[in-house]
């Protein structure tokens, strides 16, 4: 617009294809990381051409998928027919341009808005692309999204398939200061053998193969977990909806992984939701019983993938499925096989009996408590002790508020004294504050949610949750706890980390739980301050600052505000996600760690913990 406030044909901006993709890379891969989570940009990047060679294997073009990664750059080759060489670099650069919107070609992809390699292209500071077919391989490369060169050579008769290597932009306002996790990485290829039995993936010399699908990834997740019957593992005829599930003996929680068309939707979607209706309408006839569907999940693993034509995914990520054209199809598809399974499970049917009747009786037992804490939630102000609230939730009625709340987060540290820190500093829009008083009870021997209402300190802190009913109430994004680096701080810690994994592992698997790492140390002089996690990183930033001051932090209640707004500003603050690899592993290691005080216990926290944690 024009300083005189005119808006005409010159204001108008047209950005071609890559450059807008490289200006906005947000609308495509969503938020872009430094690698340092699943769900960062990065690995979209992966997956948007690792798809492309899984739809190859489902169509039945090539079994294999080579996959080379190392921190900074990617390298990815696939058997099947390899993109039509005339068309590679339209294929590469201009959207809208591919063969995953006709349907002769390619059946139920999972890329089917045409965008995925020119965004790896767009965001990458080195691209190159690569057909083999026809006795020739062509290849294209392209620099931050400019075309550079193209070239071809001959190649044996018979060889066929795609290649793209790639290393993602530096540059400022994209991918600055990015490690890939090898580790990630390797989980994402994971999921992809799980999905394509009979697929092998050679992720940097190691072969991923699965042989049972989504069982294989549930007895992955489980562990040595106690399970209450046999995996039930079930296909349906058309090869469109797989499922897997069973019940686990000590877990209340619910635990899902759910797939569409090939990708991670772990918001889940239409097929998720139709699954829980069909598993619990079938349980219901199976025992001729009218029970709550709450009650017959409790202590569900489930896995489910569906794939579909013309899906819609919610945002590029496609982190959440909406196809109600299946809804029905799965339904009854699930209720079939929980009568199947159960037939053939006389015993483990029991002990699903049982376990329900557990569950209905443990919930009316806490029943009245909960209509207390609903007129609670129905204020418009909660009256929850010590809780410094913040202004948007992820539960606000609004869409506009709910998605500022999605950027919420809830500090919970320890006592008043950290809290007159986290109070002064915060951003009242969407950070929350609520301090524990004292070390709240270790549930590691509970197993009823009866324990939460008898301890004041964790109905409040439920409360302030929001998830006493269930996880669709959340008012947070994230919630994190912040601790001292002390003996005392690593025990709250360990509490909560506890309460979390026994009676909301929903909270951990959705990735809303977090640990605050701050700074052990600050390296300044007149100019320069260097804010340091450990005595390696103080070691390095003395050399780097000269005559420099050295401050150890104590305790966050004796942080400065002036340093402390740094720690937990949105750019700079540092947060270790909580994560859940194996249910068995997990389940052990609590139960060293916060059972009984046994004479190994002692001597191994006293030898080990400050190391295990850090």
């Amino acid at each position: 617009m024009g300083r005189d406030g005119s808006y005409t044909e010159k204001d108008i901006e047209s950005l071609e294809d890559l450059e807008h993709i490289r200006k906005r890379p947000g609308m495509y891969i969503g938020a872009l990381g430094d690698g340092t989570d699943r769900w960062d940009g990065l690995y979209v990047l992966i997956q948007e051409v690792v798809d492309n060679s899984i739809d190859e294997f489902i169509m039945k073009f090539g079994n294999a998928i080579d996959v080379e990664c190392t921190e900074k750059s990617v390298r990815i080759r696939d058997y099947g027919r390899g993109i039509p060489q005339k068309s590679l670099i339209d294929c590469v650069s201009k959207t809208n341009t591919g063969g995953k919107f006709n349907q002769n070609v390619f059946q139920c992809s999972s890329g089917l808005n045409g965008v995925g390699l020119k965004a790896v292209n767009a965001v990458s500071s080195y691209f190159e692309a690569r057909s083999y077919r026809d006795g020739k391989c062509f290849s294209c490369v392209f620099e931050k999204g400019v075309f550079k060169e193209k070239k071809s050579w001959k190649i044996p008769e018979g060889e066929t398939g795609t290649e793209i290597l790639f290393t993602p932009d530096d540059s400022k306002g994209l991918f600055e200061n990015y490690s890939y996790n090898l580790d990630i990485a390797y989980d994402i290829l994971c999921d992809y053998s799980y999905l394509s039995p009979g697929l092998t993936i050679n992720f940097n010399g190691k072969k991923i193969k699965s042989k049972n699908g989504l069982k294989d990834l549930l007895v992955n997740k489980i562990g040595d977990a106690d399970i209450l019957y046999d995996i039930a593992h079930y296909t349906n005829k058309e090869g469109d909806i797989s499922i897997a599930f069973t019940h686990l003996t000590q877990s209340f929680s619910e635990e899902y992984f759910s797939f569409a068309n090939g990708k991670y939707t772990i918001h889940g979607g239409t097929h998720l939701s139709s699954f829980k209706e069909g598993l619990s309408k079938g349980l219901n006839d199976f025992f001729r019983k009218d029970w709550d569907p709450k009650d017959t999940r409790e202590g569900l693993i489930a896995a489910i993938s569906v794939r579909v034509q013309d899906p819609f995914f919610d945002g590029q990520t496609k982190t959440k499925c909406i196809c109600t054209e299946i809804k029905t199809k799965v339904i009854d598809f699930v209720k079939e096989c929980v009568t199947d399974h159960l037939l053939k499970n006389q015993k483990g049917a029991q002990a699903l009996k049982d376990k329900i009747i557990q569950a209905e009786k443990m919930h009316k037992d806490i029943s009245e408590i909960k209509k207390a804490v609903k007129m609670l939630q129905s204020k418009t102000k909660l009256n929850i002790p010590n809780l410094k609230d913040c202004r948007y939730h992820l539960n606000d009625r609004s869409k506009k508020d709910r998605e500022k709340g999605e950027n919420s987060m809830i500090f919970i540290c320890e006592g008043n004294s950290a809290a007159g820190s986290f109070i002064p500093t915060r951003n009242v829009e969407n950070q929350a504050v609520f301090p524990v008083r004292g070390k709240i009870s270790n549930v590691e021997k509970k197993n009823n949610k009866k324990v939460i209402y008898g301890n004041e300190e964790l109905f409040n802190l439920v409360s302030a949750l929001g998830v006493e009913n269930d996880m669709d109430n959340l008012r947070y994004g994230k919630v994190i706890i912040a601790t001292d680096a002390d003996y005392d701080g690593y025990h709250i810690r360990l509490l909560l980390m506890t309460f979390f994994i026994n009676f909301f592992p929903e909270l951990i698997n959705d990735k809303r739980v977090y640990i605050l790492e701050t700074p052990l140390f600050k390296v300044r002089n007149k100019t320069t301050i260097e804010y340091c996690y450990n005595e390696k990183e103080r070691d390095m930033a003395i050399q780097k600052v000269k005559n420099a001051e050295i401050t150890r932090f104590k305790g966050l209640g004796e942080v400065n505000p002036s340093d402390f707004k740094s720690f937990i500003a949105p750019e700079s603050i540092v947060l270790i996600p909580v994560k859940i690899d194996s249910i068995g592993q997990v389940d052990r290691m609590v139960e060293f760690y916060m059972g009984g005080n046994t004479p190994e216990r002692r001597g191994f926290i006293m030898d080990n913990l400050i190391d295990d944690v850090n």
